[in-house]
C-alpha cells in the first residue's frame, strides 16, 4: 500500500488525483475497517489510517473516508474547540482547499457568500488565481486558511504579504508549511532542476523550498503576528493517539 500511494502521488497529476481520490481511496479503505482510530472530521472509525507521503510514507496519516491528513484533523479540532468560527461564519478565504475541510465549510456556509475557495488550477476551487496576486480588496476577509501551499510559490514572501493585505485588522489565519526545525534558515535552490533530486531534497518535485526555523520571521516580515501552538497543548496523549494528529505545531497568524 505504501508503494502504491507513493507511486500515485509522484506520477499522477495533482488535478487528476483530486478528481478520483474521493471515490478511489474509500474503496481501498475497506481494508482498514476497525476501531483503533477515529477521524474528527467525518467520524470514521478504522483500525488505523492509511500511509501517505511522496518520499517517506507516514503511517497513520490519511483517513480512508474523507481524505483528512494529520494536519487537517488537528486544524479541525482546534477550530471547533478554540474558536467561534462555526457559530459566527466569518468571511473565509481558503487557499488550495483540502477536501476534508472544504466539505464541512461548504455545509457551514451554505446560503452565504462568505466562503471563498481559491487555487491556481484545482477543479475543486471556486476562484482561480496566483496567490502572489490575489484579486480581492484590502481587508476583505476575516479568516485565511492556507496550508502546504507557500512551498510551491515562486516568491513566498510576496504571497505572504498578499494574504496579509486581504486579511482585515483583527483577523486570523492558519498557515502551515513543511518544516525542518533542524534548519536555522529556509533552504531553496532554483538551480536544481532534476525532478528526482528535487523530490529527494525538498520532499516533492514541485516544492521550491524547505522551511527552517525562520518561517515565523518570514510571516512577521509580511505583517503577521505569529502564535505557534504545540499539539500537546491542544490534545491529551490519548486524543493524539485516537485522532492520529502527528506532532507538528499549529501555526496561527493574526493581523493586529
Amino acid at each position: 500500500m505504501k508503494q502504491l500511494i507513493r507511486w500515485a502521488l509522484n506520477h499522477i497529476p495533482r488535478s487528476w488525483l483530486q478528481r478520483v481520490a474521493g471515490w478511489m481511496v474509500p474503496v481501498v479503505g475497506i481494508l482498514y475497517l476497525g476501531r483503533g482510530r477515529e477521524c474528527p472530521l467525518c467520524g470514521a472509525r478504522r483500525r488505523k489510517f492509511m500511509p501517505y507521503g511522496y518520499v517517506t510514507s507516514r503511517e497513520d496519516a490519511l483517513c480512508p473516508q474523507c481524505l483528512a491528513l494529520e494536519r487537517h484533523r488537528m486544524i479541525w479540532l482546534w477550530i471547533t474547540r478554540s474558536t467561534t468560527m462555526l457559530e459566527d461564519r466569518p468571511r473565509l478565504l481558503h487557499i488550495a482547499p483540502e477536501v476534508s475541510l472544504m466539505r464541512h465549510f461548504k455545509r457551514l456556509y451554505k446560503g452565504t457568500d462568505n466562503y471563498i475557495t481559491a487555487d491556481l488550477e484545482s477543479p475543486l476551487a471556486s476562484m482561480h488565481f496566483d496567490v502572489q496576486h490575489i484579486p480581492l480588496g484590502d481587508c476583505s476577509v476575516d479568516v485565511v486558511i492556507c496550508n502546504h501551499l507557500l512551498e510551491h510559490v515562486d516568491d513566498d514572501r510576496r504571497a505572504m504579504r498578499e494574504l496579509c493585505r486581504v486579511l482585515r485588522s483583527g483577523g486570523w489565519g492558519i498557515m502551515l508549511v513543511p518544516e525542518d526545525r533542524g534548519r536555522a534558515t529556509t533552504f531553496e535552490d532554483d538551480s536544481i532542476t532534476d525532478e528526482r533530486l528535487r523530490t529527494e531534497l525538498f520532499g516533492q518535485y514541485d516544492h521550491r523550498r524547505v522551511y527552517g526555523r525562520d518561517y515565523d520571521d518570514r510571516l512577521r516580515e509580511a505583517g503577521f503576528r505569529v502564535e505557534r501552538i504545540a499539539v500537546a497543548d491542544i490534545l491529551s496523549a490519548e486524543e493524539r493517539r485516537l485522532y492520529a494528529t502527528g506532532s507538528d505545531d499549529l501555526i496561527v497568524v493574526y493581523k493586529d
